[in-house]
């Protein structure tokens, strides 16, 4: 392995030696050694392959929190998710589902803009979870990924307003943005 540490020609190459559970904790030791570009890069990367984010045991929400703000905008979101960030209203609903595991996380930093999205998270491992809705500033969230068909907000939750449980959208309406 250390040769292979040696052998890399950047820092990506050594993030991708990484087990995915272990990302987001190299990224908050390693960030100082970063360059903001590298870091916002792994960053977003980190997140999306991460699969409960919010519950990692060596980060923090505050952690977690000053690394999306310590990250370049430019960089964390592709063209398309920037584009569709700066589509939306400046207060938008967004939702959480959760279910038995994660019931307590619901001021997380991970909403979606899709109901759809939050209540198919409240009812995976077949769980008959909850799903929350809330408002939310614009200046408020930190980023915006639709790579993985989530339509995912990151928000810093303190901001978030009137958090609910979400009423199940009428068949073909769309929520209100």
């Amino acid at each position: 392995m250390k040769k292979e540490i040696d052998a890399a020609h950047s820092p990506f190459e050594i993030f991708m030696m990484l087990n995915k559970p272990y990302c987001l904790t190299f990224l908050k030791y390693a960030m100082p050694h970063l360059s903001k570009e590298d870091f916002s890069v792994m960053l977003a990367d980190a997140w999306i392959r991460s699969e409960n984010p919010n519950m990692d045991r060596n980060l923090n929400k505050a952690a977690l929190l000053e690394m999306f703000r310590q990250a370049d905008p430019a960089e964390l979101m592709e063209d398309s998710e920037r584009k569709e960030l700066e589509k939306m209203d400046e207060v938008i609903t967004v939702y959480r589902g959760v279910t038995s595991f994660n019931a307590k996380k619901i001021r997380s930093l991970s909403w979606t803009t899709e109901y759809e999205t939050a209540d198919w998270f409240a009812h995976r491992f077949e769980e008959e979870g909850t799903v929350y809705e809330a408002q939310i500033k614009k200046s408020h969230i930190l980023a915006y990924f639709g790579r993985r068909n989530e339509s995912e907000v990151i928000v810093d939750p303190k901001y978030l307003q009137n958090i609910q449980v979400a009423q199940e959208p009428m068949q073909g309406m769309k929520p209100a943005q």
